[in-house]
């Protein structure tokens, strides 16, 4: 939690004069997604305002508007903690992604170039990820990747939406044992995907994406179970 906290202070410089519960949220959002904050963990008030340098109303508001996203519980007389996902939540997720990362492949190639160097790049990174041992990362690639995939719709809302989802899901993934033994085999599968949307045949990226996605939620699933 101390090193977490010295990250975070070591962006109080961003929030500036014009800080923002927005931005506050923001900042605490990508950590979840980065696998920086675990589920479970308490959020100090008095900490995190130190170390951002922000009133305790405009950090109360930032976990107001991440209480909303669903990746933070407020407990009665206990203080602010990390979501534990459930297993519903955990197929209400899949439900979702299965909509909206489909609908992104079939929207691929009328995609503006950068969307798809954006997938490439999130497949690159986590075979470098991969290469030097950093799992962690290697989860972190693979958010960006999913992040990447939902932007070929090219849409500021759909990206944000699935921010949202993305962090939800990184709380998820806390529950395997071996991130290494989960991770893995997905890296050939992100890699795959690319090859399909790079050739121009997104039905065969669909139905790579549909299997990648039932494999996955049946692997959290029964780690949760």
């Amino acid at each position: 939690m101390t090193q977490w906290l010295e990250g975070l202070a070591a962006r109080r410089a961003d929030m500036g004069r014009s800080s923002t519960a927005g931005r506050v949220a923001d900042a605490l959002r990508e950590d979840v997604i980065e696998g920086r904050l675990l589920p479970g963990v308490r959020l100090s008030e008095e900490d995190i305002g130190a170390a951002l340098g922000i009133s305790r109303n405009t950090l109360r508001e930032a976990f107001r508007l991440l209480t909303h996203e669903r990746l933070l519980v407020h407990e009665f007389n206990r203080g602010v903690f990390v979501r534990r996902l459930t297993t519903e939540d955990v197929r209400d997720l899949y439900r979702v992604r299965r909509a909206l990362e489909a609908a992104a492949l079939r929207a691929a190639p009328g995609a503006p170039p950068e969307r798809l160097e954006a997938v490439r790049r999130a497949v690159e990174d986590g075979e470098r990820a991969a290469v030097a041992g950093d799992w962690t990362l290697v989860g972190s690639a693979n958010m960006h990747f999913h992040q990447a995939l939902a932007g070929l719709l090219d849409s500021p809302r759909l990206d944000e939406t699935m921010r949202q989802l993305l962090a939800e899901l990184r709380l998820v993934f806390h529950v395997m044992a071996d991130p290494r033994a989960f991770h893995e085999p997905y890296l050939q599968g992100n890699r795959e995907i690319l090859r399909l949307l790079e050739e121009g045949d997104t039905a065969a990226a669909e139905r790579a994406l549909a299997h990648y996605f039932d494999v996955a939620e049946k692997q959290l699933l029964d780690a949760m179970g």
